[in-house]
């Protein structure tokens, strides 16, 4: 077993000043923590991975393709491999789980 405490991975992620701090990597997933302040750009392209999203605290838009909805706390998100997408309109301090399979590079 690997325990996290999302408390402790985002004090890490914002010592290393950078908006994502992979925490995991095993052979057929890895996982991460992103982080987005209210006016911040996210400059992520299309993966060769399929991603899921779980917005941890938070409120932006997040577009998947053509698609765009809201996000806050709760909302779990399936991005397939390829698929352009990128959050926008960050009102909230956003903090989002990133699982990627296979595991990313």
């Amino acid at each position: 077993m690997k325990l996290f405490r999302l408390d402790h991975l985002d004090a890490e992620r914002a010592a290393n000043d950078g908006a994502y701090l992979r925490f995991l990597r095993e052979p057929r997933m890895s996982a991460g923590l992103y982080a987005l302040s209210p006016g911040d750009t996210d400059t992520q392209t299309a993966h060769a991975q399929d991603e899921i999203y779980q917005v941890i605290s938070g409120r932006a838009e997040l577009t998947v393709g053509d698609e765009t909805a809201a996000v806050g706390r709760g909302t779990v998100v399936y991005v397939p491999a390829g698929t352009p997408h990128r959050f926008h309109h960050i009102t909230e301090e956003l903090r989002v789980l990133v699982v990627f399979s296979p595991p990313e590079d």
